[in-house]
């Protein structure tokens, strides 16, 4: 189908969605541009691409055609093998249903694979429109529904390896033999530790330790609290393969029954983890702090330490609780002096966004045995603290010598406000949650929205609300651009204490390294920080979708196996095809759809978004708890449908 009198081509980023259409972005045009499926031309979520504006009758959405496609942003998609009933036209039929088109492959390609196999495919030929693209098989992945199968789909759909080449495990490996025991010369110049009292806290089943606490009494109202980060910069030079390797990536990805790390294991959980009784090279921001929580001190540079003990979060916070046993005394001060650190993040103007997460119970088939939340614990906010304080310290430093220099540059985290209308649509679901709140013109301050969270603590309603809330902030990237972060209400900010899981930590660790013996960024570094900072951001987003992911899947795998079983909800959602239900526990998201609501016919009011029957008058609104029955799901799209019991 052509498209008539069209305008001037423009250059975007499309998006699609499930059902097949797309919308551009373009900094020519304040809204996107609606693209239907009969003018998408071949242009997959996120390629660059030239199209052209329809001209706007009766003030409809901007709608256009794609007229070209730029780049590709993807080219390898996963799927399941699909031979069809004559067994000799196969297709890979895409998990992401964004990818509207089946992938067509050759009769030798699939000879000798199994229907219902999943397999990585790569696009090689698509130049028309009204034909499936042609492509190649890369990987056979196993059978569907296989919980291996299922996980590795995952981590290569959002464009990661599981694997490390053989090159950078080559190199990994050499490191390992010349680094343990760490050589003298690589000693000297570091401040020691290693007599001081120091330990980690990390989930139960981590095993790369990438930082540690030390505490130590200057004098009864003053403590020296070192937040000791491994020194993944010591070990991963630019121009290796591991680093090459390491910036592809870009961070590790933690699902649910596995971590696909950012580095191999000789370096995540042995030459730089912090093992407990091992020397370890870290860097450190070593802050000198009294009773109050006020800050007097600052130190930054290498270090080594030994950890004394490793402790679990649940096994810190048993000490806490129970006012004694080992190190009582070290992690009770901190606890205090952390708490003193977010009572004062929150009085400056922080945003509470704390929200429980659910934890799996798997056989060892990866099966789900339970789902439940995750409590949130005083010793995970111990932790978090110190860690925001570390990253503040640091960018605050270097921010400070970048503009005494007037030279150079860093990566930051940043997080920008909230744009106006996305402030307006939170306020309009807050309102329609029954909350009143008071605004600032046309935004909404930090006290009121932590008012708003503190109202709804332990109710059926926070995480839902917390979730809109969280959905309508703009999103924390990483920028030599420093605007400081929203969420957090601190003028510098930035990552510094995963340089094991995260990429943008260890180029900080790079930076800060330069600036502590009188250097600094050159322009050309600078540009290609720039360039990083952009990837990165976009790979931390593919990285939480294959987490999010992960979940999902077993969410609906534990439910399938209890469909019959009622349970209590929160309704998170209402659209014209049905409402969307959060199970309070498992937080497994279902809907019920229009069809299955049987008693009554219902109306969809868009003003208040609710459902009002006609003769009943029963109303289910966004926020009401309500019981839903499950009746049956879609494993592999990770959907579930309830009714209302």
């Amino acid at each position: 189908m052509k498209a008539r009198n069209k305008k001037a081509v423009t250059t975007g980023v499309i998006s699609i969605t499930s059902m097949g259409t797309g919308y551009v972005a373009s900094d020519e045009f304040e809204t996107d541009i609606l693209i239907e499926s009969q003018f998408l031309n071949t242009a997959l979520h996120n390629d660059t691409v030239e199209f052209v504006v329809f001209p706007q009758m009766n003030k409809e959405k901007l709608s256009g055609e794609i007229i070209r496609v730029l780049e590709r942003a993807k080219k390898e998609f996963v799927g399941t093998i699909d031979k069809g009933a004559d067994g000799v036209v196969s297709f890979v039929v895409p998990d992401d249903k964004r990818m509207y088109k089946d992938i067509a492959i050759s009769p030798a390609e699939a000879k000798d694979i199994q229907d219902n196999t999943k397999v990585l495919v790569e696009i090689t030929r698509w130049d028309n429109a009204r034909k499936n693209p042609e492509g190649r098989i890369v990987k056979v992945l196993g059978a569907k529904g296989d919980n291996n199968v299922e996980m590795e789909s995952i981590v290569l759909e959002k464009g990661f390896q599981v694997g490390f080449p053989p090159k950078v495990e080559r190199e990994a490996e050499a490191l390992e033999k010349r680094s343990v025991p760490i050589p003298r010369e690589d000693i000297a110049e570091r401040r020691d530790f290693r007599d001081v009292i120091t330990f980690t806290i990390d989930p139960d089943d981590a095993k790369d330790f990438d930082d540690a606490l030390s505490f130590k009494i200057i004098s009864d109202d003053v403590f020296e609290v070192g937040v000791h980060i491994a020194d993944v910069s010591h070990y991963v030079r630019r121009g290796t393969a591991l680093d090459d390797e390491a910036l592809e990536r870009g961070v590790s990805i933690y699902l649910v029954d596995r971590t696909i790390p950012m580095l191999p294991e000789a370096l995540s959980n042995d030459i730089c983890s912090l093992n407990p009784q091992q020397d370890k090279l870290t860097f450190s921001a070593v802050v000198t702090m009294s009773g109050d929580g006020h800050i007097k001190k600052v130190w930054l540079g290498r270090t080594i330490i030994n950890s004394d003990k490793r402790f679990a979060y649940e096994g810190a916070q048993k000490v806490l609780d129970e006012k004694g046993g080992e190190y009582y005394d070290e992690l009770n001060r901190l606890n205090v002096l952390a708490k003193l650190l977010r009572k004062k993040r929150m009085q400056g103007g922080a945003v509470d966004f704390e929200k429980e997460e659910v934890k799996f119970q798997l056989d060892a088939q990866g099966k789900p045995l339970s789902v439940a939340e995750k409590p949130v614990l005083d010793a995970h906010k111990l932790i978090e603290e110190f860690m925001i304080l570390a990253n503040k310290e640091v960018a605050t430093y270097l921010s400070k010598e970048i503009k005494r220099l007037h030279k150079g540059g860093s990566i930051y985290r940043t997080h920008d406000v909230p744009k106006k209308e996305s402030v307006a649509e939170l306020l309009f679901f807050l309102r329609l949650m029954g909350h009143t709140v008071k605004t600032e013109g046309e935004s909404i301050s930090s006290k009121e929205l932590n008012e708003v969270f503190r109202k709804i603590k332990d109710t059926p309603e926070e995480s839902l609300v917390k979730t809109v809330a969280m959905r309508s902030m703009a999103k924390a990237v990483y920028s030599i651009k420093n605007i400081g972060h929203y969420g957090l209400a601190l003028e510098n900010y930035t990552h510094f204490t995963s340089p094991i899981r995260r990429y943008a930590d260890l180029l900080v660790h790079r930076v800060l390294e330069k600036h502590l013996h009188g250097k600094y960024l050159s322009k050309e570094e600078l540009a290609r920080y720039c360039t990083i900072a952009e990837e990165l951001s976009r790979r931390e987003i593919d990285a939480a979708d294959a987490e999010r992911s992960s979940i999902a899947y077993k969410q609906v795998e534990y439910m399938l196996e209890r469909v019959g079983n009622i349970y209590t909800g929160v309704i998170s959602g209402i659209t014209a095809w049905g409402v969307y239900v959060e199970e309070e526990h498992t937080k497994a998201s279902g809907m019920v759809k229009f069809k299955d609501m049987k008693d009554d016919m219902y109306v969809f009011n868009k003003e208040t978004y609710s459902l009002v029957g006609k003769r009943k008058k029963k109303k289910y609104s966004i926020g009401d708890v309500v019981k839903i029955k499950i009746v049956s799901g879609d494993l592999e799209r990770k959907t579930l449908d309830y009714i209302f019991a």
